[in-house]
């Protein structure tokens, strides 16, 4: 990293640290591009992180998901929290941006200066989230936020990495937009903390309660039991009891720690940041010396794949280049 270039960040540090909202939306886009500054970025505020509670929305496309969390928004800001809205869209073909701005989703908040909303695109990224989630949350956390709402892109399999982000997880869904039985076949009855059920004053409300409640039972087991509720978003009706909850389901978490979760949780984190770096490094280095012939060679058809990723590996040279710091600094 030049001088110059460690000057820059230093004075985006300084100005991120006394609050500056643009020194934090500039952090946050180096995350996105995934810049080669991110890891010292990271390792700057990760000790400041942590102290937000961060709340994961998700359920399928026309839920209601954006109404609910405005109607979060509007209770948390009535308790003089600082609230950070993550809204997680999918790709755009075209251009990998998000395909709907944050400014369309929560107008009503957008001039709030106790609100920051960003759109993150998922950029392709299996599981809903894209790989940059993580490391913005905790900018966020570090930015001193009091709490963090996620909005997932759709619902499914791929969506379960929620879980893994949010303190709390809400599941939204609507009377006719799936059953609970869908639901559970999603794989979203075992990550949900809080059950939601949108749009409550449509036919069909009454039924998917029943039924998420019947799963909650089958779960089985001690410890927390998730509650199902009926909300009216667009009406703000049952924002209060869902506010509730959250409350409790913190308070739980907080009462409840699991130190064996813990470190398991850290462990995760660690492996899953040096899997990045290293995807990352791997990247620049295939562009130099022998790892670039073998490149070649599977474009050519002359390698497959497996046998070339083999023959890198054993390239004690190659790998040397690889794990190289100059790398990333070149």
């Amino acid at each position: 990293m030049s001088d110059a270039t460690n000057n820059r960040l230093e004075q985006l540090l300084s100005r991120f640290a006394q609050g500056d909202r643009l020194a934090l939306a500039r952090l946050i886009t180096l995350v996105e591009n995934r810049s080669a500054d991110v890891a010292t970025v990271m390792e700057r505020l990760y000790s400041r992180a942590g102290q937000a509670h961060v709340v994961g929305i998700t359920g399928p496309p026309g839920a209601g998901k954006s109404t609910l969390i405005d109607r979060l928004v509007t209770k948390l800001r009535a308790r003089k929290q600082q609230v950070a809205v993550l809204a997680i869209d999918p790709s755009s073909p075209f251009s990998g941006g998000a395909v709907l701005g944050d400014r369309v989703r929560m107008g009503d908040h957008y001039s709030d200066p106790g609100v920051y909303i960003r759109s993150l695109s998922t950029r392709g990224s299996h599981g809903g989230l894209s790989r940059a989630a993580r490391q913005i949350v905790t900018l966020l956390e570090a930015f001193k936020f009091d709490a963090i709402i996620v909005e997932t892109a759709g619902v499914g399999q791929t969506e379960l990495d929620i879980m893994d982000l949010a303190h709390t997880t809400v599941v939204v869904t609507v009377p006719e937009g799936g059953d609970g039985i869908q639901i559970m076949k999603a794989g979203l009855n075992e990550i949900a903390d809080i059950f939601v059920v949108n749009k409550a004053d449509r036919d069909g409300a009454d039924r998917v309660k029943a039924e998420l409640e019947l799963n909650v039972h089958l779960r089985g087991g001690d410890g927390w039991r998730p509650p199902v509720l009926l909300t009216e978003a667009a009406n703000d009706r049952g924002i209060e009891p869902l506010m509730q909850q959250l409350d409790r389901h913190l308070e739980y978490l907080r009462t409840h720690t699991d130190p064996q979760a813990e470190r398991q949780h850290r462990a995760h984190e660690f492996v899953e940041i040096l899997t990045g770096q290293l995807e990352e490094r791997a990247k620049n280095a295939l562009g130099n010396g022998s790892a670039r012939e073998l490149v070649e060679s599977v474009r050519a058809g002359r390698l497959n794949p497996y046998t070339a990723a083999r023959m890198l590996l054993d390239d004690q040279t190659a790998i040397g280049a690889l794990l190289g710091k100059t790398v990333l600094d070149c």
